[in-house]
């Protein structure tokens, strides 16, 4: 066999691979195809395995059966109490008829850019007639819900199905945040000053309180040590008048002698007596035979 017919061989099995190549095609379990002829949809193919077309005059479009992504731009709603919020939302879409798909958007760039807009207007119809306290409630479920339902019946004629609409995030814009966290921050204020002065209030009321039953606590010890005192002195008295009856005359010698350390005692004490007066009758000599 020479190089020429090697070549033309060659040749052959490169015009037959790509032959087979352009008639056979596997489709994945996850996705789903169609047929176009000339740019012209033929057929749409939805079971997975090893399919056939017709060579150099079809091709094929894959289209994934799992759920996709619409991503519209951010956007500032006025609710229905006139209060302004910033959405920013999502949506997951299936496609569901590939033909229309085709023919309406063509890819996933094309849906982005048609149902984007259909869930933008949507949610501003649904949210401007709620009120702020709904979206921040448990009602929000139901009004998503109902976006997603007028979403997917405008969408069902670019063949996908809406299944899902969410709200990412819904945030007050910049000046309305500044300004409802200055009255958070006044009503946090007000609160502040009240549970201050409930808990002056209530200071006082211990404080007085403290202070009355100090007031009866040091009555009544003062009673009961006055009661101590006077048992103590009339202990006193008895056991003095006992020791004063045993000898009258030493006692009295005694009470004398405390009266001039009480009288004499004070260097600016001046005294002007008698020296006949009884007081010095302990300074006078005894008179004879006396003790």
């Amino acid at each position: 066999m020479n190089q020429r017919t090697l070549l033309i061989a060659g040749g052959v099995a490169l015009v037959a691979l790509f032959t087979v190549s352009n008639t056979f095609f596997v489709l994945p379990q996850y996705r789903q195809a169609l047929v176009t002829q000339f740019g012209n949809p033929v057929r749409v193919v939805r079971e997975p395995g090893l399919q056939v077309k017709i060579p150099f005059m079809q091709d094929v479009r894959f289209y994934d059966k799992m759920m996709l992504e619409v991503d519209p731009p951010t956007q500032e709603v006025i609710l229905g109490d006139q209060k302004r919020i910033i959405v920013d939302a999502y949506s997951r879409y299936r496609i569901t008829d590939p033909l229309a798909f085709y023919q309406n958007v063509r890819d996933e760039q094309g849906a982005q850019a048609r149902v984007a807009p259909i869930i933008n207007t949507s949610i501003r119809r649904v949210l401007g007639a709620a009120q702020m306290s709904t979206i921040l409630s448990n009602g929000r479920e139901s009004l998503m819900a109902e976006i997603q339902k007028e979403v997917d019946e405008r969408a069902k004629a670019y063949g996908v199905e809406i299944v899902d609409v969410r709200l990412r995030r819904a945030d007050l814009p910049d000046q309305t945040s500044a300004s409802v966290f200055q009255r958070m921050r006044s009503e946090r204020d007000r609160e502040a000053k009240e549970l201050r002065a409930q808990g002056q209030e209530i200071a006082q009321q211990i404080r007085s309180r403290a202070d009355r039953d100090r007031t009866v606590l040091i009555a009544n010890a003062q009673s009961e040590a006055q009661g101590i005192r006077g048992e103590g002195e009339a202990k006193a008295v008895q056991i003095y008048a006992e020791a004063f009856g045993q000898d009258p005359q030493f006692f009295g010698f005694y009470r004398s002698m405390q009266a001039y350390r009480a009288a004499l005692g004070q260097g600016d004490s001046t005294l002007v007596l008698s020296p006949d007066s009884s007081f010095f009758r302990y300074f006078n000599p005894p008179v004879s035979g006396g003790k």
